[in-house]
């Protein structure tokens, strides 16, 4: 491994304004401050993210986390030897804030610059908490994407498959939403399914009866429309109970999806016969703990090594940031101040895009 590094991460992709230094060298990783400034409070009243809100916000904190970061960790920007900086995708405005934050950093103290991919940081996290040795399979599992891919390498991915439509961290944030639930809706749907029975409501498993790894959960958000509606008007309102079994019933069903197609991934990866097999999960979906035991369940049965990074690391950070930053560093790369924001960077560039493209290039 190369001499000890220290970077300072920033992330700025969504809600979470966050700003984190990492330390790697011959022993390993340590991470030695992780400041993440949340933006709950500012979106409530519109039940979901508002991106001028959230640019605005990003660009109030930045500097606050940042100072926070360094005083943590009782360095200074002369002890660092690079910044790394979410450059997408996510909400443009709020990785434009990041990237202008960053390039003002590096521009005053001449620390080198690397714009890091905010699926890689996730992706890459299991090599910061449990340093991985390549290949190893991982199940992204957030409220904007939801892939497997082979990790070949800090650059290096390929997709064996991703949902079609919406991801299940925004099928949890609707379901919410449709309930009456608080954000961010993975934590309260996942609270209250602990008291309900899954059993109650028979929702659909989509795409388990084809073949390959690709997902679907949209209409899984429209079943469980449905099924509110009806317990409404039978009811006259939704009773605290049924609520529950919805939500239990919810869950259920994007587990089984997720644990299915992870089955099939599984013998994807296995096929290669890597010298360490592992499989991990991250994004902030990961933090579910009901899907966390069922995919450390598979995973055993394939003699794979399950991982699973601390719930504090499956959300939004920036010491994934600057961990991924740190990776890219190591393989030569650097970024000047032509930097760009981009809201769509899908990790395997030779993959067909799942969700469609634009004029703004594959969206994943």
């Amino acid at each position: 491994m190369d001499s000890t590094l220290t970077f300072l991460g920033l992330e700025s992709s969504c809600d979470d304004t966050a700003a984190a230094i990492v330390r790697a060298g011959p022993g390993g990783a340590e991470i030695l401050s992780s400041v993440v400034a949340g933006q709950t409070e500012l979106h409530a009243a519109f039940g979901g993210v508002v991106p001028e809100i959230a640019a605005r916000a990003h660009a109030e904190k930045l500097d606050l986390c940042v100072e926070e970061a360094l005083a943590q960790s009782g360095l200074g920007l002369g002890d660092l030897d690079g910044i790394a900086v979410t450059a997408g995708p996510g909400l443009i405005g709020g990785v434009m804030s990041g990237v202008m934050c960053a390039k003002g950093i590096a521009a005053g103290s001449g620390l080198p610059l690397i714009g890091v991919n905010h699926l890689a940081g996730h992706a890459l996290t299991p090599r910061l908490t449990d340093a991985l040795s390549y290949p190893y399979l991982m199940l992204l599992v957030s409220g904007g994407h939801c892939q497997f891919l082979i990790a070949r390498g800090p650059e290096a991915f390929t997709r064996l498959g991703g949902t079609i439509d919406d991801a299940p961290g925004e099928a949890f944030d609707k379901t919410a939403k449709l309930l009456g639930l608080p954000q961010p809706g993975g934590p309260a749907v996942e609270a209250e399914a602990a008291a309900g029975d899954p059993r109650v409501f028979a929702f659909p498993r989509p795409l388990l009866d084809r073949p390959g790894c690709d997902m679907s959960f949209s209409g899984l958000k429209t079943a469980l429309l449905r099924a509110r509606d009806a317990a409404v008007a039978e009811h006259g309102g939704l009773p605290r109970g049924l609520r529950a079994d919805l939500c239990a019933g919810f869950q259920a069903a994007v587990c089984d999806v997720l644990v299915e197609k992870s089955r099939r991934a599984l013998r994807l990866y296995m096929a290669e016969a890597p010298s360490r097999p592992a499989f991990a999960v991250a994004g902030g979906v990961a933090a579910n703990r009901v899907l966390r035991a069922a995919l450390e369940t598979l995973s055993a049965d394939f003699g794979a090594e399950f991982v699973a990074p601390p719930l504090r690391l499956c959300t939004d950070n920036a010491a994934m940031i600057a961990w991924a930053g740190i990776e890219r560093f190591r393989m030569g790369a650097r970024d000047g101040m032509d930097l760009s924001a981009r809201p769509r960077w899908p990790l395997d560039q030779t993959a067909p895009a799942l969700l469609g493209s634009g004029k703004k290039g594959a969206k994943a």
